[in-house]
């Protein structure tokens, strides 16, 4: 009864070698077997289409000043741009402002962001308008509906003229859960009513722990999706994570961005929401803090960026920024403060390199077919409709002053008369006494002056002599002289304020003419006046 049986195949003993050449010989057929029915992986989640990534880096549009010309390093950075931050104008006022600094009129007339738009948009660079940010009222917060909230959000697409946003909720505005449905309900209306060939695209920009979404970044997604929502991506900050001794910034990124790719893919699974062919990495999007970071003990060096890249690459994420345009550069000798963060340098040793040419690399797909404009009609300049004087070879510039010519309007570098075509191809950008800033648009005034009442002050008379302080008009508008002079008509004052002996009085003269806004028509009369003569050497 107790006998042991017998076992079967007494003596033989497992072969490895067989046992591995029938289980690979098995796999071979189960690929075979797939591969007559799909392509080869096809089955295998790739990430986004190479062609399909993007980049482009924010820019901080609050920090131009006025007199200053701004956009340039917006312009040639690399991929599109992001223009941060557009925001509500006060706590309970719905209208649109960038960081509460500039009206959208006074950002057109004052750095000319309009004009710069579209330039951009006619050699290919996208531009995305980016909503809230980390300071300031986020427009869903002050507007009480989410049909004001609709129409303030779709004042600034329509101005703009741009088919993508970023909504970059945080802090205190990721917090407030009461405005969450109003800025859902809101952006789902702008969405449902575009026409199905020109759809809005929307970007989630979010803040991220080294353990990824934070419950409210995550309930905030859910409440978008169900609101019908269509979300193009999630955008990690990769930043600031608050680490004391983060060792590797890139390590911790990595990890960050492993687990959004997860809960992501929980969120569109519970959604009800298929992923796109792609997988989980074709919603997703990163932007690193460059350079020192607001964290004292994290800086984002160009290694790190090198590295960020490849592993962007590597999942196929759509979208790499930056934050920002602004700082992509060594800081100066003269900035005293090193170790502390500058909203105009990133406060590492950049070399001849920048941040945006290592993070854009490989992700420019999207914008290899543009379409660009080469060769345009050559446009004859109108004087009454032009929004700045037309350039005259005979004519005396000072710094800053803009003007028409062929369409486009440049600025002038320095004090010029004469001399090359503002367009003129032949000269280098070292060279060339005017920069270019955009085309004429179809929104533009016509250049005029501003008219006092008649008879404020007395008509300006070639033959008097005229002490500083005196004031008079010309063609209905005033002047201030600034030291002594005969014969030296104060319309030139218009477009060369360096040796006019007059200044156009405070107010009377639109700001376009200084060189800060759209200015007025005074083409005619700003032409150089006989006996041209520099200030005398004493006061």
């Amino acid at each position: 009864m107790n006998a042991r049986r017998p076992r079967r195949f007494r003596g033989r003993r497992v072969s490895w070698l067989r046992l591995g050449a029938s289980v690979l010989g098995g796999l071979a057929l189960l690929v075979a077997g797939v591969a007559a029915v799909a392509p080869p992986f096809s089955f295998l989640p790739t990430g986004t289409p190479v062609d399909q990534r993007w980049f482009a880096g924010y820019y901080d549009v609050t920090l131009d000043q006025g007199v200053a010309l701004a956009g340039d390093e917006m312009i040639a950075a690399p991929g599109g741009a992001v223009l941060a931050f557009v925001v509500a104008a006060g706590d309970a006022d719905c209208t649109p402002t960038w960081g509460k600094t500039y009206t959208l009129d006074d950002a057109a007339t004052r750095f000319d962001l309009d004009r710069r738009i579209e330039r951009m948009r006619r050699e290919g660079h996208p531009v995305m308008i980016s909503f809230g940010g980390a300071i300031n009222t986020d427009l869903a917060v002050a507007c009480t509906t989410s049909v004001d909230a609709a129409k303030a959000y779709g004042a600034v697409i329509d101005r703009y003229g741009v088919d993508s946003i970023d909504l970059d909720i945080e802090g205190k505005t990721l917090a407030d859960r009461s405005s969450w449905g109003r800025r859902a309900n809101a952006i789902a209306r702008l969405q449902g009513a575009r026409p199905a060939d020109h759809p809005l695209t929307v970007w989630l920009t979010l803040p991220v722990a080294p353990d990824g979404l934070t419950a409210d970044g995550r309930d905030l997604i859910a409440g978008m999706l169900s609101a019908g929502v269509k979300v193009a991506g999630v955008n990690s900050m990769t930043m600031n994570y608050g680490i004391q001794d983060p060792k590797n910034l890139v390590d911790v990124s990595k990890r960050a961005l492993e687990a959004t790719a997860s809960q992501l893919s929980t969120l569109w699974d519970d959604a009800g929401l298929d992923l796109p062919p792609g997988g989980v990495w074709e919603l997703m999007g990163a932007t690193p803090m460059i350079g020192l970071n607001d964290v004292t003990t994290e800086t984002f060096t160009l290694d790190d960026a090198r590295a960020f890249t490849a592993f962007a690459s590597d999942r196929g994420l759509a979208r790499l920024s930056m934050w920002s345009i602004n700082r992509d550069h060594t800081c100066g000798p003269n900035y005293p403060f090193t170790g502390t963060v500058s909203t105009q340098c990133s406060g590492v040793d950049q070399g001849d390199e920048t941040f945006a040419g290592v993070l854009s690399n490989g992700y420019l797909g999207r914008y290899a077919n543009a379409v660009v404009e080469t060769d345009p009609p050559i446009i004859e300049d109108d004087p009454k409709t032009s929004p700045y004087p037309i350039w005259n070879s005979t004519t005396f510039y000072s710094a800053g002053v803009k003007v028409v010519w062929h369409g486009s309007v440049y600025v002038a570098k320095w004090w010029n008369q004469g001399g090359n075509a503002p367009d003129d191809p032949t000269l280098d950008t070292g060279a060339a006494a005017w920069s270019y800033i955009g085309p004429v648009l179809a929104s533009d005034q016509p250049f005029r002056l501003p008219q006092l009442p008649a008879n404020t002050y007395p008509e300006w008379d070639a033959t008097t002599l005229y002490n500083q302080g005196d004031r008079v008009m010309v063609d209905g508008t005033g002047y201030e002289a600034k030291w002594w002079s005969r014969g030296q008509n104060p319309a030139r004052s218009i477009l060369d304020r360096d040796y006019s002996p007059w200044t156009p009085i405070e107010g009377t003269v639109d700001a376009g003419a200084s060189g800060e806004g759209t200015g007025g028509n005074a083409a005619g009369a700003a032409g150089p006046a006989a006996g041209a003569a520099g200030p005398p050497a004493t006061g």
